[in-house]
């Protein structure tokens, strides 16, 4: 990329004296900026999510709270917040020609239990934001395999899969031995103390002896639903070359 295509002259990004909105990030990713809520205050929330809007005509922000969803609703009444992933959204009208009205491809998310799904449910939402089909099989653990193996024709009839537990985070490894898909293994901080907050589950996702697994960070649904759209996009494109 050149100096010319970063455009350093201050053009691509918004100054707001508190933040400045990197409005060129479609461009050069494929995806506009997203909000990661926590932290900030409620002023400045609001005029990020304004701004956004008047630039997109959509918003997406993770780790919301439901103080801050109020806040967004009172500006914008149609923003949808979802409380298990904390995920704040604003979609685009079903009449603005730059919605997606058709998923693309398949992205199945697995997780070990039913104590994981904020975390599932973060990524899940993600993947729907940026277009992508989602399958949803949830609470597939190894302390009851079986059901995991019931859905097995499911997880490869995708193009990428998420694998989301606790505990010891062992269902990762037991996909990638199943599968033919990529895995997007993501730890959580589910667990008795010994988890140390995820920190078993993570070390166990990085040294799986099982291949083509990769691993993001501890409660990361999001990165996990952003990493899995890239993939997903590139096997849909890759199959409309190929025909």
């Amino acid at each position: 990329m050149t100096t010319e295509e970063i455009n350093v002259s201050g053009k691509t990004y918004d100054e707001m004296g508190f933040a400045k909105l990197d409005t060129d990030r479609k461009r050069r990713t494929g995806f506009a900026e997203v909000v990661f809520c926590a932290g900030k205050n409620d002023e400045h929330l609001v005029e990020i999510y304004k701004r956004l809007y008047e630039h997109d005509g959509c918003v997406f922000g993770t780790r919301a709270s439901e103080h801050q969803a109020e806040l967004i609703r009172r500006e914008f009444p149609q923003a949808e917040y979802d409380r298990v992933s904390r995920i704040l959204q604003i979609k685009l009208d079903d009449k603005d020609p730059r919605a997606n009205k058709q998923p693309i491809g398949n992205i199945a998310i697995c997780t070990a239990g039913t104590a994981d799904l904020f975390v599932a449910e973060e990524a899940a939402l993600t993947a729907e934001y940026f277009g992508n089909k989602v399958t949803r099989i949830y609470d597939v653990g190894v302390s009851g395999i079986h059901r995991l193996f019931s859905r097995v024709d499911d997880i490869n009839a995708a193009n990428v899969v998420i694998a989301i537990a606790g505990m010891e985070g062992a269902l990762a490894s037991v996909i990638g031995g199943l599968s033919d898909k990529p895995v997007i293994a993501v730890p959580t901080s589910v667990g008795y103390g010994a988890n140390l907050g995820g920190l078993s589950a993570l070390l166990t996702m990085i040294n799986s002896c099982a291949n083509g697994i990769a691993v993001v960070n501890i409660d990361n649904g999001y990165g996990a639903g952003y990493m899995a759209t890239q993939i997903n996009r590139l096997a849909v494109l890759g199959r409309v070359k190929e025909e």
